[in-house]
């Protein structure tokens, strides 16, 4: 959720959309055959090598991906076709992925300087994609597999299931766990069960929170092959992974500093959820929405 790769195919479905008879149809199937597909290479390797399943995916990532499951397939009858389907849906996922994403923050910064953007939306995306084809140069050069190593311990781990925990919080207790099962009910037509305002109230916070300080706490040295990383890009790392949420706790820093009133009032207005639609919700900790 907070890559927001799936929140922008949801916005395409419209309201009323049959999401759980669509996930429960589609779902459980995929992840299996996802999962066997996943499995098959490496289980051929076990057979043909006699080894652990340590010892084939010992350096998971880059060389999971190019090395280990190319060799498999390699060794697999009809190797050339499945070779051949596997880096199709390598690029598909890759691609889906990339726009999912793009979107989702073209259509965040758009909806929030419309009369600035509105007009300019082709310049835009071509800036940000520009930016981002940039920012990946670092991953072609001879030790680029160091640096999707780096990124991929660092920009999607512990930071993001913090991204995650601010939000799944900001909407539960902040937003209000009725008024956004109400909104669902105004979407789906029905309301969540008791399990899932549980879930989001409660468990969900405390699980993604127990997994933050967990990882914190017993940090694992970072290597790739025989290659271990120094501190000082260990530190780098720290730095990438607080660029991923630090806007949020800066962005409510400066919403409370430039609220007017006294601080009393100010902490009243910013924990209130603004009223972008009409108000016809109920909320357990009383919060007014403001105007």
């Amino acid at each position: 959720m907070a890559l927001v790769t799936l929140l922008f195919p949801s916005c395409c479905a419209g309201v009323g959309g049959r999401c759980r008879s669509d996930f429960l149809l589609s779902g459980p199937w995929l992840r299996r055959a996802a999962r066997s597909v996943q499995l098959q290479p490496l289980h051929q390797q076990l057979l043909q090598r006699h080894v652990s399943v340590e010892d084939v995916a010992k350096n998971k990532g880059p060389s999971l991906l190019f090395i280990t499951y190319p060799e498999a397939i390699a060794n697999m009858m009809g190797s050339t076709f499945f070779a051949i389907i596997f880096f199709v849906m390598m690029i598909t996922l890759g691609l889906d992925s990339t726009f999912g994403g793009l979107e989702a923050i073209i259509t965040a910064v758009m909806d929030e300087y419309p009369d600035v953007l509105t007009h300019r939306r082709e310049l835009f995306v071509l800036g940000l994609v520009v930016v981002c084809f940039l920012g990946s140069l670092s991953t072609l050069t001879k030790g680029g597999a160091y640096v999707v190593k780096l990124l991929e311990e660092f920009g999607v781990g512990s930071s993001i299931i913090a991204v995650v925990f601010l939000e799944a919080t900001a909407v539960s207790w902040f937003y209000g766990i009725n008024r956004f099962s109400n909104d669902i009910k105004a979407m789906l037509g029905y309301t969540p069960g008791l399990f899932w305002k549980v879930c989001w109230v409660a468990i969900s916070p405390a699980f993604l929170a127990y997994i933050i300080i967990s990882s914190l706490l017993n940090p694992s040295p970072l290597t790739l092959f025989d290659y271990r990383f120094p501190d000082w890009s260990i530190t780098v790392g720290y730095i990438i992974g607080i660029s991923s949420f630090m806007w949020i706790p800066i962005y409510m820093v400066y919403k409370l500093v430039w609220t007017p009133g006294s601080l009393k009032q100010r902490l009243a207005v910013c924990l209130r959820p603004e009223r972008t639609l009409p108000d016809i919700h109920t909320d357990t900790l009383g919060l007014t929405p403001v105007p």
